[in-house]
C-alpha cells in the first residue's frame, strides 16, 4: 500500500524532513513501513530538483495502522504549531489533519489506512 504525506503550509520542507526522521526513530512503524522524501513538481533540464515537498510511505505487509497513526499523532504533538497534513491514499482518498488535537489525529488516520486494509482484503 502507497501513501503520500504532504504540509499545507509553513516551512514544509522542514516539517516533511522532520516527519521522515520521526518515522525513521520509530522501530515499531519502521519495520513494516518505507519512508521515501521526494517532490511531485517536474524537474527543469540543467537543474537539480527541488525541495521535499511529498513523503510517501510505502507500507509492507504485516504493518500496524495504530502504530503509523500513533507515531503521526505523537509528532504533530511535538510541534509548536502542528502544520496541517495532506494524507492520501493511492485510491485518491485523503484526509486533512489540522489543529492540535492527538486524539482526533490519530482517530482520522486509523480510519483512513483501516478503511484501506478493509477494501484491500475484499
Amino acid at each position: 500500500m502507497l501513501i503520500t504525506v504532504r504540509c499545507q503550509e509553513g516551512p514544509f520542507e522542514d516539517e516533511l524532513r522532520s516527519l521522515s526522521a520521526w518515522l525513521e526513530a520509530d522501530r515499531t512503524v519502521v519495520r513494516h513501513i518505507r519512508v521515501e522524501p521526494g517532490s511531485e513538481r517536474p524537474r527543469l533540464p540543467g537543474q537539480q530538483g527541488d525541495g521535499i515537498d511529498v513523503l510517501s510511505l510505502v507500507l509492507g505487509t504485516g504493518f500496524n495502522a495504530a502504530s503509523l497513526a500513533t507515531a503521526i499523532a505523537c509528532w504533530r504533538a511535538t510541534r509548536n504549531q502542528p502544520p496541517t497534513l495532506v494524507v492520501e491514499r493511492s485510491d485518491g482518498t485523503r484526509i486533512e489533519i489540522r489543529g492540535s488535537n492527538p486524539a482526533e489525529a490519530q482517530a482520522l488516520m486509523s480510519g483512513l489506512l483501516t478503511d484501506e486494509q478493509s477494501d484491500s482484503g475484499s
